[in-house]
């Protein structure tokens, strides 16, 4: 079983397609027998998961992620398992072995993944830096 893990300094990433790298685990016999880190590639709409399925990964561990990344893991076979940002990736795979980890509510929400994004830490929800003013109130429209 393979497991990636969206990272940030060492923690489990509240954004999965905007976190610096992803953490590798291969786990057999109930056991990490390698562990690595590889930078994150691009945050492009597709690629992320595309990329990871071709290192053959089995689960992602994520804070947050978008329905169209979800959607893509689930047609590639590959379990998703959210809300778990700011947890330090060693105890993360220590509870995935022991098999006591579980998908928490994943705080992004339909239609937030272009630009705006829910953690409990950052953002609540407001249209990040780059985001053109209106953008956000267009969006809100949008989605009622």
């Amino acid at each position: 079983m393979k497991i990636a893990i969206s990272t940030d300094s060492g923690n489990v990433s509240g954004h999965f397609g905007r976190c610096p790298e992803f953490t590798l685990a291969k786990i057999e016999d109930g056991e990490v027998k390698d562990k690595k880190e590889i930078e994150n590639a691009g945050h492009e709409t597709e690629y992320i998961p595309r990329f990871l399925n071709e290192k053959e990964i089995d689960c992602l561990i994520t804070g947050g992620i978008g329905r169209k990344a979800v959607s893509m893991f689930d047609e590639f076979g590959v379990r998703v398992i959210t809300g778990l940002e700011g947890t330090g990736t060693d105890k993360v795979i220590s509870q995935f072995v022991e098999g006591e980890i579980e998908s928490r509510e994943n705080p992004f929400s339909p239609g937030e993944g272009k630009g705006t994004a829910r953690s409990a830490k950052t953002n609540m929800g407001k249209p990040f830096s780059g985001m053109k003013d209106g953008a956000a109130s267009r969006r809100k429209r949008h989605l009622k």
